[in-house]
């Protein structure tokens, strides 16, 4: 999949979830290889195949979660993040994806703040985050906490986890997707 091939790829995968029904890694794979293509009715099949296969795999429900955000399923996104972080409260990818979700495709500041603050206190990350952050205080009439700048939400292309079609999570087989 890294080296271009993706219809070696393609068939690999498809192998090894026959091979190995009980895993939910094969799936995700596949998702994140048909979501990269454009094809996000193959992507949501796969991602869903793997909640089925793992129905306790964060990354499985939160990469889900970001195809159907593609697919303006954005109700269905939401639920498939919270998922993901009611299976793993520590998975960071989750919170960032369920901020972006909720300020700039549900209108949600006060859900999208919560998220994105939860999110910097697992990670750390301080820019793009520290900016949005800073405006969505601004814009749920809270006060800054880090005496940072009050306004300014970076440019959707630097927001994270909006960029088209990865989510900035690592794929099933461990390496970091793009």
């Amino acid at each position: 999949m890294r080296s271009g091939n993706a219809e070696e790829a393609e068939l690999e995968f498809e192998q090894i979830a026959t091979t190995y029904p009980q895993l939910a890694a094969p799936d995700i794979d596949l998702g994140l290889l048909y979501r990269k293509a454009g094809d996000l009715d193959r992507s949501e099949h796969a991602l869903r195949q793997a909640v089925e296969r793992d129905g306790g795999s964060a990354l499985a429900w939160s990469e889900l979660g970001v195809t159907l955000r593609m697919r303006g399923k954005f109700h269905d996104a939401e639920d498939a993040y919270k998922k993901a972080i009611a299976d793993d409260p520590g998975f960071a990818p989750a919170y960032r994806n369920l901020g972006v979700l909720r300020d700039l495709y549900l209108g949600d500041a006060s859900g999208a703040l919560e998220a994105l603050e939860h999110y910097q206190n697992l990670t750390g990350e301080k820019e793009p985050v520290r900016g949005w952050i800073a405006e969505l205080r601004r814009r749920a009439g809270k006060k800054p906490t880090d005496g940072g700048p009050a306004g300014g939400a970076p440019a959707a292309t630097g927001a994270p986890g909006t960029g088209a079609p990865a989510s900035g999570t690592a794929s099933a087989a461990g390496k970091t997707g793009d």
